[in-house]
């Protein structure tokens, strides 16, 4: 099976706003402001990602602009403190830099997001150079995919794969990125599978199933999702 973008070359935005170790706290709000985002990474040399400069590595600074903090604030966010004094990229910056590579699927970079709670993680080569910017909007771009497009994968990578005809016959229908699953199998044991393989396609909302055996009769509605359903 050949499938739809599933990496994360193939959704990151490849031109990228970045600055150096010694780029100032005023610059990096400006450009910040100028490119509408919230993180720039830190390269240096040639462009090798050395960290993240984000607006929570920026905000301490007014946080604690005209307060003392108590003993146990101290002990308890000493990072911030840090950054708080902070007046380079270098002072600033969360390194080293989560990262990952162009060929992260999208389920994968979706999960370190997650896990880290950041919007947007830069994307570098096998040695750290910077090729470009993932964000949460650029993985949520699969979405985006006609329900005409989603229906001819479906169609071609899976159905004709499990359910051939001519001991087959099954419909396929999308609508709004939900994909139902119409008609007549042999081995209804593949239905689980069929499941799993149409909730991988890029752009699948959900999936139903309205299938039987060859002669049977269709089965009641159960769940709101007629005929047989996935394990």
């Amino acid at each position: 099976m050949h499938g739809t973008p599933h990496i994360v070359s193939d959704v990151m935005t490849h031109t990228v706003a970045a600055v150096g170790r010694g780029a100032t706290f005023k610059e990096i709000v400006q450009l910040m402001r100028d490119w509408k985002i919230s993180a720039l990474p830190v390269v240096e040399g040639e462009g090798r990602v050395v960290g993240v400069v984000s607006e929570a590595d920026l905000l301490p600074k007014e946080e604690f602009r005209d307060s003392d903090p108590d003993r146990y604030t101290q002990l308890r966010r000493l990072s911030d403190l840090a950054k708080a004094g902070g007046v380079t990229a270098e002072e600033l910056m969360t390194s080293p830099a989560l990262t990952v590579r162009p060929d992260t699927t999208l389920a994968q970079a979706a999960r370190t997001m997650a896990r880290a709670k950041v919007k947007r993680l830069p994307v570098v080569d096998a040695v750290g150079m910077l090729e470009g910017i993932v964000s949460r909007a650029d993985l949520l771009k699969v979405f985006l995919r006609t329900d005409e497009e989603i229906t001819e994968e479906v169609r071609r990578e899976i159905v004709s794969y499990l359910f051939p005809a001519p001991t087959s016959s099954v419909r396929v229908e999308v609508r709004d990125g939900v994909v139902k699953l119409v008609g007549h199998v042999r081995d209804t044991s593949l239905v689980p599978v069929a499941a799993r393989l149409v909730r991988a396609v890029e752009g699948v909302v959900d999936v139903a199933f309205d299938l039987t055996r060859p002669g049977e009769p269709a089965q009641a509605p159960t769940d709101g999702t007629e005929g047989v359903r996935p394990a």
